[in-house]
């Protein structure tokens, strides 16, 4: 039996010495008679909280950043009115700083024989799975001097998705494929290498796609129009090792370079192309394959959702086998990786020349935007030598960067902002080169 606060307070006015109850009802409340039958009466009245019933419902996925709500429903078995205080926990990462005590507390009025449901706000801070912890229930008296508490296991877990904030991105990247397509009203020629139809000559138009024998048979000048090569594969790699954990400003690489790999398989997906997914360090932890264009976006939103980095350093050896398998066609592989010089030089340009052989090779890295500040400070003497090493470090990310492109392979180096628009344009200028 647990006393309130109320019942405290009386004890305390009276002067008189309090006890606590026993589980098993062989204690006795050292106070005067009166309010030990006051608050024995009370416990006896409250409703009790082992047969409460429980079930959940509610949302299961939720965007990061966004609400989530979860519905409790309580049932009260018992002959008597339930009057409680409910805690519904979970994970301190599941609310926003300072408002789990708001967000996960309720009172309870249950009559006997009835149900009641509260909802639990809840808005994430992490990606991941969210996992309810336990209901924890404090049933009063009628007069409140008295209480039972118990503790209940409720499963339920959401799942936090990634933000997918380049989406913003997506208008603009469209537009410029039906360029590509030729299916819009401007002066260029749809680019490409797979010849679509022939119309007529506008002025303005590439003279180089004229075609002379069509413009015999006819009276107007007709000229071709070409438009991308479609069902390529794209393969997109995330390495989930050691440096995938770093922090660039408030998100970690993995993070960002999830958010790049979203917005081209969006881009991809529109394109008529085929998206997989790997996801790798020592091992596979994780993989989208054969899945259908409207399918293999939300499939992979929700695969990536509790993807966490490994403190391990990658097995670049085995991250190549894996992609070749995954790729036994030629394909485009986007490997979404660092370009620390030591795991570039060490693991990924000897395996450099399998991939390179057969398939076309996109190597996309998160730049620190801070080393760019460092770069451009002055005045002091801390930031002079902060600006040295800044220059330093900046160099030889464009020195591992030639040493990649030597092997044919397009890097792309941008910091998190920018990364997934930079990767989506490095995709169609691929795809207007008709590299894919």
């Amino acid at each position: 039996m647990a006393l309130t606060g109320r019942t405290a307070l009386l004890a305390a006015l009276g002067s008189l010495p309090v006890g606590i109850l026993a589980p098993s009802w062989t204690g006795m409340l050292a106070v005067n008679a009166p309010l030990s039958l006051a608050i024995l009466c009370d416990y006896a009245l409250a409703a009790p909280v082992r047969t409460l019933q429980f079930t959940r419902s509610g949302d299961t996925t939720v965007r990061l950043g966004d609400d989530a709500e979860v519905q409790l429903t309580v049932t009260n078995p018992s002959r008597r009115r339930l009057r409680a205080h409910l805690r519904d926990a979970w994970p301190p990462s599941s609310w926003l700083t300072g408002t789990e005590q708001t967000a996960s507390r309720h009172t309870l009025n249950i009559p006997a024989g009835e149900r009641r449901r509260v909802t639990t706000l809840l808005r994430p801070t992490r990606r991941g799975d969210r996992r309810a912890e336990r209901v924890t229930v404090r049933s009063y008296g009628p007069l409140g001097l008295a209480a039972r508490q118990g503790n209940h296991h409720v499963p339920w877990t959401v799942r936090v998705l990634p933000p997918f904030t380049s989406r913003k991105h997506l208008p603009s990247r469209l537009a410029r494929l039906r360029e590509l397509d030729g299916r819009t009203s401007v002066l260029t020629r749809g680019e490409g290498t797979e010849f679509d139809s022939l119309r007529a000559y506008v002025p303005g138009d590439d003279t180089r796609s004229i075609d002379w024998r069509a413009t015999a048979r006819q009276s107007a000048v007709a000229v071709r129009t070409w438009r991308p090569e479609r069902d390529r594969h794209i393969l997109i790699v995330l390495d989930t090792g050691r440096t995938s954990a770093g922090r660039v400003g408030d998100v970690p690489r993995l993070d960002a370079a999830m958010d790049a790999a979203l917005l081209l398989t969006a881009l991809a997906t529109r394109a008529g192309d085929r998206v997989d997914l790997l996801a790798h360090d020592r091992r596979i932890r994780a993989q989208v394959q054969g899945r259908a264009a409207g399918e293999v976006l939300s499939a992979m939103v929700t695969t990536m959702a509790p993807l966490e980095p490994e403190l391990v350093e990658t097995d670049v050896r085995g991250l190549s086998a894996s992609a070749l398998a995954s790729a036994p066609r030629r394909s485009l592989i986007v490997l979404l990786t660092s370009l620390d010089a030591a795991p570039v030089e060490e693991g990924l340009l000897p395996a450099l020349p399998r991939l390179t052989q057969r398939h076309t090779v996109l190597v996309a890295a998160v730049a620190d935007p801070h080393i760019e500040q460092m770069a451009g400070a002055r005045g002091a003497v801390d930031a002079v030598y902060e600006a040295a090493a800044a220059t330093q470090a900046q160099a030889q990310r464009r020195r591992t960067a030639e040493q990649l492109q030597r092997y044919g392979v397009v890097v792309v180096d941008a910091t998190p902002d920018n990364l997934a628009p930079a990767l989506a344009d490095a995709y169609l200028a691929l795809k207007a080169a008709g590299r894919l």
